[in-house]
């Protein structure tokens, strides 16, 4: 086995590392989403008050992204994911002895969210450093870490919820971080190659914001607001399809595992769209990604039937999968490697907030419309902001290269 080299088979087994730890990390991002309804009935709230720990939630995971990216830039990789799993047992610990939804919120945000920061953003980008003709798929691969675990923990979360409680089941959850999570890390202890090998892709080296006609800040700027956009329409479903599902009448175990279905179809999706950005591009891959999940989003309007949710959700999660790995491709399409690290930490950040918004946003509609008609309607309009804005770069980008020719 080569070590400390980039496309070697340690790289390779370093990435099934990291992807293990981020499938186990993100429970942090879906526990709460299952114990929404027994949250909600415990400590008798309104819809939007239960999605506030899921918004904080999102906020401080996207915040310590960035904090915990920079130690790892500084300390490597391991000091920020030991920290993230103390603090995602800590958090776990609390949250299941918090007397209402104040404190509840306060560790599920500060705590499990920092936490679960450590697990996907820093790892990312370390990732990427292990790889270059192949970044596209490993970085997809990786990313489906999150979906796998969006896919393994709601029905194991809801399992226990409906058998223990919530409050055992979040003192089992921070237990297990503890003693799956910390061998794991201990596996990460080598540094990453210094520079990019020879065999990087020609368009990772040409492309520049300037070749769009923009600067980079402007192209920041843009990739901010289209990641924000998107993963508030995203976010719809995958925060509130088991609310939904009870409101429905079918209950909250069909919501969970429609959850689960839909977010195992995204582990499909994310490896599929990792070989197609590899061929066409983050720009193309990012459009292709957000006009499917409008499309996916439209058909739940006119079906709430259980079998038709069902389609749906698959359906939802093989067509959105690939677009938040897309954000990172365009940013090492258009970016020095040397500017990689805090720019796609800015975007995935963005991409979180969007989360948290439309979270809220969408608790905050049912709240006062009875219903989640509009919510998803509004999901639509925010998905159309992301299209618009991949559309114009495109645009941008192709009419400029027709110039060159």
């Amino acid at each position: 086995m080569s070590h400390g080299e980039v496309e070697s088979a340690y790289a390779w087994t370093r990435l099934g590392v990291a992807m293990l730890l981020s499938t186990i990390g993100g429970v942090g991002m879906w526990s709460v989403v299952v114990a929404l309804p027994a949250v909600q009935s415990e400590f008798a709230v309104a819809r939007a008050d239960a999605s506030l720990p899921y918004t904080l939630t999102m906020i401080c995971f996207g915040l310590a992204s960035v904090g915990m990216g920079r130690l790892s830039d500084r300390f490597g990789i391991m000091l920020p994911v030991a920290l993230g799993t103390l603090l995602l047992a800590a958090g776990y610990g609390v949250a299941a002895a918090a007397p209402d939804l104040r404190d509840y919120t306060l560790a599920q945000g500060l705590l499990i969210g920092a936490g679960s920061a450590a697990t996907f953003a820093p790892l990312l980008a370390h990732v990427s450093l292990w790889f270059t003709r192949r970044r596209g798929i490993a970085v997809a691969i990786f990313a489906s870490g999150n979906y796998l675990a969006g896919t393994v923990w709601p029905p194991i979360v809801e399992h226990f919820i409906g058998t223990s409680g919530w409050r055992p089941t979040y003192v089992g959850i921070g237990i297990f971080c503890l003693v799956a999570m910390m061998p794991l890390t201990l596996l990460l202890r080598r540094k990453p190659p210094l520079a990019d090998g020879p065999e990087t892709p020609t368009r990772l080296r040409s492309a520049s914001p300037q070749s769009l006609g923009i600067s980079g800040n402007a192209l920041q700027a843009l990739l901010v607001v289209a990641g924000l956009s998107c993963c508030v329409a995203m976010s719809m479903p995958q925060v509130h399809l088991v609310a939904y599902c009870s409101d429905l009448g079918y209950g909250p175990a069909r919501g969970a595992q429609m959850l689960s279905l839909m977010l195992g179809c995204g582990i499909v999706s994310r490896l599929v769209f990792g070989v197609i950005c590899d061929r066409i591009g983050g720009l193309r891959t990012l459009l292709l990604g957000a006009s499917l999940q409008g499309a996916a989003l439209l058909l739940f309007l006119p079906f709430n039937g259980l079998v038709s949710l069902y389609v749906i959700s698959a359906l939802f999660g093989l067509f959105q999968g690939g677009i938040v790995p897309a954000y990172a491709i365009i940013v090492r399409e258009f970016f020095s490697r040397a500017e990689a690290g805090a720019r796609v930490a800015t975007v995935i950040t963005a991409t979180l907030f969007g989360m948290a918004l439309g979270g809220w946003m969408s608790g905050a509609i049912f709240d006062a419309t009875g219903s989640y008609h509009a919510a998803f309607v509004n999901g639509l309009l925010w998905n159309l902001v992301t299209v618009s804005i991949a559309v114009w770069l495109l645009r941008r980008s192709m009419g400029r290269l027709a110039l060159a020719g």
